[in-house]
């Protein structure tokens, strides 16, 4: 199976800073280092189709694009859609944020 690109869109590289940035200042430079290298990784596991991934419809209730996904990772679900050709990450939503809400929102800018 040929593995797909990972493109992170706007939304996903703010959140992916901002996890940085707060996993930097609460638990220091290499606990954020690992942290984000692990996000990544997970990001290219569903690119390379070993990991199973579950519809946002599972996590919302209301209109949800029928494409939108999501997998777990550390504390954090990676929501993504998927094309023939590549994983485009929408967000990195924590796991103790309004989750339907933030899922819910992402299409609407």
């Amino acid at each position: 199976m040929k593995t797909k690109t990972v493109r992170l869109g706007r939304r996903a590289k703010a959140a992916f800073r901002d996890i940085g940035r707060w996993t930097e200042e609460a638990f220091g430079r290499g606990q954020a280092v690992h942290y984000l290298a692990m996000l990544l990784e997970r990001c290219e596991t569903v690119a390379e189709g070993h990991a199973s991934s579950h519809s946002c419809r599972a996590l919302v209730v209301g209109e949800v694009p029928e494409d939108y996904r999501f997998v777990r990772a550390g504390q954090h679900y990676v929501v993504f859609v998927e094309t023939d050709t590549e994983i485009v990450v929408l967000d990195f939503i924590h796991s103790r944020m309004d989750l339907p809400g933030k899922v819910a929102g992402l299409g609407k800018g």
